[in-house]
């Protein structure tokens, strides 16, 4: 099936590694020009090479999205390296543990910096070039905006906030042609969650069955690419007359009964 995304050039924040760098391959894959916006040097410079080895496009941007200035100046070199901006995935962030009891005010404030408030900056710099191009918008958020996980008060209001932006987004943008969705995973196995099981339990393989006796289908995690195929096509011109959507894709995590065992 072709996607309608060749030479589209398609921005992902976080996009060097976990989920991000599901979607950058994906893109890439689809002949989309993606362009990687992360802190995590090495990382991007290793994935730079191998999209190279295999001939496919990408440009990468080191850069750190805690402000709004810092925002600006990734979508301007962004925009002078390519020429364009067709799409934006706003996917960078991490679930930083800040919950109600052991969190701080700061703490709170400062996780709203990491997950959210560059979600507002990066969509509002490459509105211009949205606008010029009737691009689109995919936002990464997570299933704790919905079924709240504990201990993370910081990550769950960013998550839900993206969701409410998602759909005000999508109304205030429709006169431009621009769509907005949100992808909403559940368990999947990234680096970072790969990370926390082994530093946060004394037993990570047992807790990691427990987990997986959870999801539905296939009691199995969700990976990366499912979630970047779906966010990819949702980018695409296939999806035309998709807007305003919560897309989960989580294997039934949560609206199916996680006591059913097939």
């Amino acid at each position: 099936m072709d996607l309608e995304i060749k030479n589209k050039v398609m921005i992902v924040t976080g996009g060097a590694s976990g989920i991000g760098a599901a979607i950058t391959r994906r893109l890439a894959v689809e002949e989309a020009i993606p362009v990687i916006i992360d802190k995590n040097e090495e990382a991007g410079k290793t994935l730079i090479e191998k999209l190279q080895a295999n001939d496919q496009k990408a440009v990468l941007i080191i850069r750190n999205l805690n402000s709004a200035e810092s925002c600006k100046k990734a979508v301007k070199q962004a925009v002078e390296e390519t020429g364009r901006i067709d799409g934006l995935f706003n996917n960078a962030g991490i679930n930083d543990a800040v919950g109600l009891e052991k969190g701080t005010s700061d703490q709170f404030l400062q996780s709203l910096s990491r997950n959210l408030y560059h979600y507002y900056y990066m969509t509002q710099a490459c509105l211009p070039e949205l606008k010029r191009n009737q691009g689109v918008i995919i936002n990464t958020a997570s299933k704790t905006a919905i079924t709240g996980q504990g201990n993370t008060s910081g990550y769950s209001a960013s998550k839900g906030a993206q969701l409410a932006l998602t759909r005000e987004w999508a109304v205030e943008l429709l006169k431009y042609g621009i769509r907005v969705n949100a992808i909403v995973p559940a368990e999947v196995m990234t680096p970072l969650y790969k990370n926390w099981l082994e530093n946060s339990f004394s037993d990570p393989v047992k807790q990691k069955k427990s987990i997986e006796r959870k999801i539905p289908l296939g009691h199995r995690f969700t990976t990366p690419e499912e979630i970047a195929d779906m966010a990819v096509y949702l980018a695409s011109g296939r999806a035309g007359h998709i807007t305003g959507q919560h897309i989960h894709v989580d294997g039934g995590y949560v609206h199916l009964d996680r006591a059913i065992d097939p």
